[in-house]
């Protein structure tokens, strides 16, 4: 006779407070709620922040050896890079940018007003430090979309149920924007050998059994080295406000983690020859036209 096994519920390890680095030469108020430098516990997540950009933002730097994600919250974001890409993305839209071997980009408020946005750094193994630089725009009406009563889950990247995520990745992870309305239960299939974690952007709720609020991040570590499918139970309780949770997942990497400002290599000589790469002009060059027209 045939059993059909039960997925393993899955529990938080950890609930860790976002930090409030308040104003920044960047932007208004930053907060972290990854911070860098924890990899065992990250792993494959390297850092990520909540920033009230206004002026002047981030402007021209490099990167290499990992990819971001930001999603828009409010606002507006202008981006544009040494590729040649620029655009302005608005609420709940997600750039995915593909470091690789090397790039230099901006993000700034676009027509000198705000953003409000989440940026998500990932890691990518040795074997994928030098793959070729990628930007992916996914505008919020083009991202897959899983709905149940009361729960919008949108798919930047993954799969949930029958929707696939329109990200294109280099390491697969699970990324997800959910909603839930209050009194609802939704359960986040994942599998057993990725470390997972809910980032509350707004209300509260219990995940894994948990209690956890706006600005904190609920962890979830591998149960498994086998791949079996897990849930992580998310409920909200009673309240006249919607819950929206962060939601991401990836197997660890294992490898050493050496990080130097946009860098993010395995040994110390690989960073230093990302700053000669970078000093020498192998990351291209920063583009004429460095803002949009105005009204765009």
């Amino acid at each position: 006779m045939t059993t059909l096994s039960v997925p393993v519920a899955r529990r938080v390890n950890r609930v860790v407070d976002q930090v409030d680095l308040g104003p920044t030469p960047m932007s208004a108020r930053s907060t972290l709620a990854i911070a860098p430098g924890n990899d065992a516990w990250t792993d494959p997540f390297l850092l990520m922040g909540e920033e009230l950009i206004n002026q002047p933002g981030f402007d021209w730097h490099p990167h290499r050896g990992l990819e971001t994600v930001t999603l828009v919250l409010d606002g507006a974001l202008e981006h544009g890079d040494s590729l040649g890409n620029a655009g302005v993305l608005g609420p709940g839209d997600v750039q995915w940018m593909t470091a690789g071997r090397g790039v230099i980009h901006r993000e700034v408020a676009a027509r000198a007003e705000h953003a409000r946005v989440i940026q998500l750094w990932l890691n990518l193994p040795s074997h994928l430090k030098f793959v070729p630089t990628g930007y992916q725009d996914l505008r919020a009406g083009r991202q897959a979309v899983h709905t149940e009563p009361g729960v919008l889950v949108q798919v930047i990247s993954g799969e949930t149920g029958t929707a696939r995520g329109p990200a294109v990745n280099q390491w697969p992870i699970l990324g997800a924007v959910i909603t839930l309305d209050p009194r609802t239960e939704y359960r986040q299939v994942i599998d057993g050998a990725e470390r997972a974690f809910a980032y509350v952007i707004a209300g509260r709720l219990t995940i894994g059994g948990r209690s956890v609020g706006t600005g904190q991040t609920a962890w979830s570590d591998p149960v498994s080295s086998q791949g079996d499918a897990t849930t992580l139970n998310l409920a909200t309780g009673d309240g006249d406000e919607r819950t929206t949770v962060l939601l991401f997942a990836g197997r660890p990497i294992g490898e050493s983690v050496v990080a130097s400002g946009p860098f993010v290599m395995n040994t110390r000589a690989q960073i230093e020859q990302a700053y000669r790469d970078f000093h020498s002009g192998k990351f291209g060059s920063i583009p004429r036209h460095t803002r949009l027209p105005a009204g765009t």
